[in-house]
C-alpha cells in the first residue's frame, strides 16, 4: 500500500470509529495520528450540532488538539468509567491483542483503555499483522532505567532508552519518566511478556494490550471501505 493510500485508509478508519459515537457519551481520545482523523470527525458532528460529547485525552498532546477542534474536555476524576475509547495501535494480531507506544502515551493509553466499556481500534492494514513482533516500548522511571535494561537484555529484549528528535536527551513521557524500546523479534506469548514486563520493579507500564481483547473492535480502512473485526467476548 502507498503513503498516500495508507493515510486515505487511516482517515476512513478514524471517520467510521467516530461516527459510532452516540450522543451523551464519554470518549476516551487517542494519541496519534489515526486517532486525530476520528477527532476531526467527532470535531464536525459536535460542530453541527449532531451529538453532545466529552472526551477523556490521553495526551497533553491528544488535549491540545481536542481544544483546537472544539471537542469538550473532561477528565477521569469526573468520569472514571467510559462508554468508548478510540485509539491507533502499533500491530494487532488476528486475536485482537496490539503493540502501542511509539506515540509515547501508551501508560495514558492503557489506562482510558481498562476505563473504556468498549474500544475501538484504528488502524491501516499495515498495521495487521499475523503474530506480534519487533519494538516494544516500555515505561520506565528514571531511578530505575539503568537496572531496568539489564533485565531486559538478559530477556534477549535488546534495550535502548529513546531519544528526542528535536532535544538532546531521552524523551520524557506526560507521566515524567522515560521509554525503553525493547526488540523482542518475535513474541510467542504476548500476555506472559506483558506479565513479566510490568512486574518488574521500576516499569510503570509496557507497550503489549492483551487484556482488552473482549472489548476490542477493530476498524481497518481498505480500499473501497472499512473492515469492521469485534473481538471475543468470554
Amino acid at each position: 500500500m502507498s503513503r498516500r493510500s495508507a493515510d486515505v485508509a487511516k482517515r476512513d478508519a478514524g471517520y467510521h470509529a467516530a461516527d459510532m459515537v452516540k450522543d451523551g457519551m464519554i470518549v476516551g481520545l487517542g494519541t496519534g495520528s489515526t486517532a486525530y482523523h476520528a477527532m476531526v470527525r467527532l470535531s464536525a458532528r459536535v460542530r453541527e450540532e449532531e451529538i453532545s460529547v466529552a472526551g477523556v485525552p490521553t495526551s497533553h498532546q491528544t488535549a491540545m488538539r481536542a481544544r483546537e477542534l472544539g471537542i469538550p474536555l473532561t477528565t477521569l476524576d469526573e468520569h472514571p468509567g467510559l462508554d468508548l475509547a478510540i485509539d491507533g495501535a502499533d500491530q494487532v494480531d488476528p486475536s485482537l491483542r496490539l503493540v502501542k507506544g511509539r506515540g509515547a502515551a501508551l501508560t495514558r493509553e492503557k489506562v482510558v483503555a481498562c476505563a473504556a466499556g468498549r474500544l475501538v481500534i484504528v488502524a491501516d492494514p499495515g498495521k495487521v499483522v499475523q503474530a506480534l513482533s519487533g519494538v516494544v516500548p516500555v515505561e520506565v522511571i528514571p531511578f530505575a532505567a539503568t537496572p531496568i535494561m539489564q533485565t531486559l537484555s538478559r530477556m534477549g529484549g535488546a534495550p535502548r532508552v529513546r531519544e528526542g528528535k528535536a532535544k538532546d536527551g531521552p524523551v520524557i513521557t506526560d507521566n515524567g519518566n522515560f521509554l525503553i524500546d525493547c526488540d523482542f523479534d518475535v513474541i510467542p506469548d504476548p500476555e506472559g511478556l506483558e506479565a513479566t514486563l510490568t512486574a518488574i520493579p521500576g516499569v510503570v507500564e509496557c507497550g503489549l494490550f492483551c487484556r482488552y481483547t473482549g472489548k476490542t473492535t477493530l476498524v481497518v480502512g481498505e480500499e473501497g471501505g472499512c473492515r469492521v473485526i469485534e473481538g471475543k467476548r468470554a
